[in-house]
């Protein structure tokens, strides 16, 4: 049986991958810069955290989590986000007790059964970041021009800031409820999801594809906030605005997730069809009241990797070519191995790029493997080479070649990268 990756999934290795890391660096970099460390969070937790703290009644939780019961019984999903895991965390350890406010990133894999399409996998990596312990809109400020700078630093330019706030506990069960009504009111005219949604979550109608007449026809929530949402709303945007940072109000986004509270805010780039946001985030102030812990004002985004890469400008410095290899070392007798070996950890110690053939191929063969990986220098080495206390060194640009005492040629390969 051949067996092939999940549907949905991708592997990466080669320059895809090399683009992958040079991508994430300078991401982290920002991310650094601007005082965030990393944290890293298991692959699974108990389903419990994301029904809570995503919302019962969302896509993530109703359609897309992988659950499975462990070898106890107990309920685990695979990550389908990150947000929740990291207030977990932050919870659990005791972070809380840091005075300030704690700024953490991550990394890595998250999981939803999702059809599989441009820029949305089964499979996918989220870079994010999380503000946790201040209810300052400064601070969901420095979240957007933290992404912002992130993208701009990839080479992105036709980037498009949508803004909206979703209110709080005091202002959004009014609106809910007169949403609700005019949904009812149109509901002939609604998806069968959304019929589902009107009942169980209706902020989620905003999220549908689907019905977007009804959309327009419907009450938005920036008209029912309350004095301390629009007063938190209107200081952000004057934030933006003095930071140089255009966006647009978008009334419509509410995001995908119960937590939100406050500001939402999506970053779109046009290369990537429907599925056009590549960034985004808010406020979550009650995440850490329904992961347990005393309630802390938070903010943070997500952002996918996947999306990024695929539509990452030519010009972007991070399509910046590789370190190539210094040194390829062609062994023509295996007795060579262990000298060739040594020779090669002096390299390398001087912090040179080494890789040997072990192959044990034709001479040709490892040559042409030499040129292939972009090598400067080979070195060949022989029997022959062994018994009179030398080694070839060739210059894979010229071809020329030249003979030394095998004693100096790290020395000799040193010289020419001037090391």
């Amino acid at each position: 049986m051949k067996f092939k990756r999940p549907r949905g999934t991708n592997d990466l290795f080669g320059e895809k991958m090399e683009l992958w890391r040079r991508v994430e660096d300078l991401l982290v970099d920002v991310l650094s810069s601007y005082g965030y460390s990393e944290i890293r969070t298991p692959i699974f937790e108990q389903t419990e955290l994301f029904t809570r703290a995503v919302g019962e009644g969302t896509d993530i939780v109703t359609k897309e989590m992988y659950t499975f019961a462990d070898k106890k019984g107990r309920s685990l999903t695979l990550r389908p986000e990150n947000t929740a895991p990291v207030m977990r965390a932050y919870i659990e350890n005791g972070l809380s007790r840091t005075a300030g406010l704690s700024r953490l990133f991550y990394v890595g894999p998250m999981f939803r059964y999702d059809r599989p399409q441009a820029g949305r996998y089964r499979q996918f990596h989220q870079l994010g970041a999380e503000a946790i312990g201040s209810a300052n809109p400064a601070v969901d400020a420095e979240i957007i021009d933290m992404c912002m700078t992130m993208l701009k630093g990839l080479g992105f330019t036709d980037l498009e800031l949508h803004l909206n706030s979703v209110g709080c506990p005091v202002c959004r069960p009014r609106f809910k409820q007169i949403l609700t009504d005019s949904l009812l009111e149109h509901e002939d005219e609604l998806c069968d999801n959304c019929k589902v949604r009107t009942k169980v979550s209706p902020l989620r109608v905003f999220d549908c594809k689907v019905c977007t007449e009804v959309k327009k026809k419907l009450p938005v929530i920036t008209d029912y906030l309350c004095s301390d949402c629009k007063e938190h709303f209107n200081t952000l945007k004057g934030i933006l605005r003095e930071l140089g940072i255009e966006f647009i109000e978008d009334p419509l986004l509410v995001r995908g997730l119960d937590y939100y509270t406050r500001t939402a805010f999506e970053i779109h780039h046009a290369g990537i069809g429907a599925q056009s946001a590549i960034c985004g985030g808010g406020r979550y102030d009650g995440l850490a009241e329904d992961c347990g812990g005393p309630g802390t004002p938070a903010v943070g985004f997500s952002a996918g990797l996947e999306r990024i890469i695929e539509t990452l400008p030519q010009d972007s410095p991070a399509r910046g070519s590789d370190r190539r290899l210094d040194v390829y070392f062609v062994l023509i007798d295996p007795a060579v191995t262990s000298r060739a070996m040594l020779l090669a950890k002096e390299l390398r110690s001087s912090g040179l790029v080494v890789q040997l053939d072990l192959t044990g191929r034709s001479l040709k063969k490892q040559l042409r493997s030499a040129s292939d990986t972009g090598s400067k220098f080979s070195i060949i080495l022989g029997r022959e080479e062994m018994e009179r206390g030398e080694a070839v060194i060739k210059d894979m640009d010229s071809t020329e070649q030249v003979s030394v005492p095998l004693d100096e040629a790290a020395k000799e390969l040193r010289s020419r990268y001037g090391k």
